[in-house]
């Protein structure tokens, strides 16, 4: 992990709610506490499979860990800070992917339209929460630090790759038809998947589909980007080691309103994470 570039003094203040407080990563400790985190959740909990060195070493990383910020949620009474790490969140900004290796997305992706948006774009991945912490709070905690990030760096627009569980998309038709008919990104913002990767989306007719049924078994997490306003991208993508059906997600920020996150943590009181 040599060479982790350190977060901008001040890129938001700690946000203490109770025993919970979210901050950014500044140390590699910090970042091992996430990526340790990270594989409890996708290898031991969700069946992704690891590589040998990523088993070995019980930690989910790759070359993008040493140029993002890493947003921790973490259980103070814990003792231990890297015990305490209980949620995360991966952020990359346009001027740390220019100086790396670019945008997770692009290996999914042409994000081509999203990089020719003006200013500061912000790439949002790698977020889970550890099982016996997925409530209102953590969650809040999580969205009032990524509101605070885009805040301090003037963010414009946040987008990433997030997934359907499992790799069979007729068994996932109903969701990718209903994200592709009611929620497709405007041509100008429109990611699609690359050739090659691309899966067809609009597997049923919109008569066809229920939308509040379809909305109500969505992952919360594509679900708390709908109700911020987000689009989604033209296909999705298989990824057979995270067994998970990628979409490509994206929030204009200035949808994030306070209006918006009152909308979604009230929502999230009666449909906290499962």
């Amino acid at each position: 992990m040599d060479g982790i570039e350190q977060p901008k003094a001040g890129a938001f203040t700690p946000i203490v709610a109770g025993r919970l407080e979210a901050r950014l990563a500044h140390s590699e400790a910090d970042i091992d506490a996430a990526q340790a985190l990270r594989y409890r959740v996708f290898f031991d909990e969700m069946g992704a499979h690891p590589s040998r060195e990523l088993r070995t070493l019980r930690r989910d990383f790759d070359d993008f860990d040493a140029v993002c910020d890493h947003i921790l949620v973490i259980d103070r009474d814990c003792g231990d800070p890297a015990s305490g790490v209980v949620g995360t969140y991966r952020v990359l900004r346009r001027s740390q992917a220019a100086a790396g290796v670019g945008f997770y997305s692009s290996g999914e992706y042409d994000i081509s339209r999203l990089e020719a948006y003006p200013g500061e774009i912000l790439e949002l991945g790698r977020s889970c929460v550890d099982e016996r912490y997925r409530t209102l709070s953590t969650m809040q905690l999580l969205w009032r630090s990524i509101a605070a990030y885009v805040t301090r760096y003037e963010i414009g627009l946040l987008f990433g790759c997030a997934s359907l569980p499992g790799t069979d998309p007729i068994a996932l038709g109903p969701q990718l038809s209903y994200l592709y008919h009611y929620h497709l990104a405007p041509p100008a913002l429109r990611p699609r998947a690359l050739p090659g990767r691309y899966t067809e989306m609009r597997l049923l007719a919109e008569e066809d589909i229920d939308p509040r049924r379809v909305m109500s078994e969505l992952p919360p997490l594509i679900k708390g980007y709908l109700r911020l306003g987000g689009f989604i991208g033209d296909g999705a993508v298989v990824d057979h080691q995270f067994n998970t059906t990628d979409v490509s997600v994206i929030v204009k920020t200035d949808l994030i309103t306070e209006k918006y996150v009152k909308r979604y943590e009230k929502e999230w009181r009666s449909n906290q994470i499962s």
